[in-house]
């Protein structure tokens, strides 16, 4: 059952008041300047500078206390991104130990110089994945964004990023988180390999076609499982026990399979299942409020589900930036709009602090 609009008014003005509101954590802006920024490429939008979030004192500086998040970066999807991390940093009661991985096809110095302006405290790595590691491998899907080869990077991640990485947080950049990060990064694993939010009550069988339901032999793929839909844009992995138990191979085994006999529709996701369905740690349904996109054909507007929220998610086909800038959007986007750091003009608005 949805949330009544009433339900959903009041749940909107407390999270906006709550966005907007200067984090404890964040270095005071000292004096305001206008100044114009550095000329970037036409495809790279252009952000004001995010406030300087700073570590509390009972926040600890070791290794150990890192907090590990990977997500891939895409002009098309960069503003989101943004957001994404200004959700993340707001939020965070250690700010300074979130350690940010992104993977991108290609070097992009616009890109890079528009996350260090942006956010000049961050603590991020940059990583290329090539896509020629997924040539030949993917297959039509029902959705073009679904077939890009960026959205099958979070399937080789445990390769790409550093052996002292043991545990990361794949995040999508449709999203934003509204609680602290590190609730979901000490979740127990309890020796998996995979914890996200499942959905059992979801009809499990539309993820695969006919072709899949009518082989015997791929039948028996979930027998003695119970296998729950998980949605693979909120994951934490051990990519340690990831790398050691050839999960990378499984999941191209399967893409394999799809290509000859096309089981399946929806990217990258159904691998995910074939692979890990029945087999992960379930999370609590707070950490990912998904479908606010909407389905993959049309992304019409949805209610929030009931219940806590930790992260809005707008998985489908409609994203809260494009609705936003239309003039038409859902309810939900005014969630996201208050860690929106987009700015329309080449002149931005930037905070400066005395240096002593």
């Amino acid at each position: 059952m949805a949330f009544r609009s009433f339900d959903c008014l009041l749940l909107l003005i407390g999270l906006l008041s709550l966005s907007l509101q200067p984090p404890s954590t964040a270095l005071a802006a000292t004096n305001i300047r206008l100044t114009r920024n550095r000329k970037l490429s036409q495809n790279v939008p252009y952000f004001r500078e995010a406030p300087g979030f700073r570590n509390g004192q009972a926040c600890g500086s070791s290794p150990s206390d890192r907090i590990h998040l990977a997500m891939t970066l895409d002009c098309n999807y960069l503003r989101g991104t943004m957001a994404a991390v200004q959700s993340i940093l707001h939020n965070s009661g250690c700010p300074e130990n979130v350690v940010f991985h992104f993977l991108w096809l290609r070097f992009d110095q616009d890109i890079k110089t528009s996350i260090k302006t942006t956010f000049p405290y961050l603590n991020f790595k940059l990583y290329r994945f090539n896509s020629n590691l997924v040539q030949g491998k993917i297959s039509k899907s029902i959705r073009e964004a679904l077939d890009e080869p960026l959205n099958y990077a979070r399937i080789y991640l445990a390769d790409i990023i550093p052996t002292y990485v043991k545990r990361i947080i794949y995040l999508d950049s449709d999203l934003v988180v509204v609680d602290d990060i590190e609730k979901l990064w000490r979740v127990d694993l309890q020796h998996k390999v995979l914890a996200a939010p499942e959905y059992c009550q979801a009809n499990f069988t539309q993820y695969f076609n006919d072709n899949f339901w009518a082989d015997p032999e791929l039948g028996k793929i979930f027998k003695g499982k119970n296998p729950c839909y998980f949605n693979t844009g909120v994951m934490v992995l051990d990519v340690e026990k990831w790398r050691q138990r050839g999960y990378l191979q499984k999941l191209e085994q399967w893409m394999a399979v799809q290509k000859q006999k096309r089981i399946y529709h929806l990217g990258s996701l159904p691998p995910f299942l074939l692979v890990f369905a029945g087999n992960i740690k379930a999370v609590d349904h707070s950490w990912n409020q998904h479908g606010l996109g909407g389905d993959n054909i049309e992304g019409k507007c949805r209610s929030l589900h009931p219940g806590a929220i930790s992260l809005l998610h707008w998985s489908g086909k409609g994203k809260p930036w494009l609705r936003l800038d239309s003039g038409k959007p859902c309810v939900v986007d005014h969630l996201w709009a208050p860690y929106d750091l987009y700015r329309l003009s080449r002149l931005i608005l930037s905070s400066t602090n005395d240096e002593t």
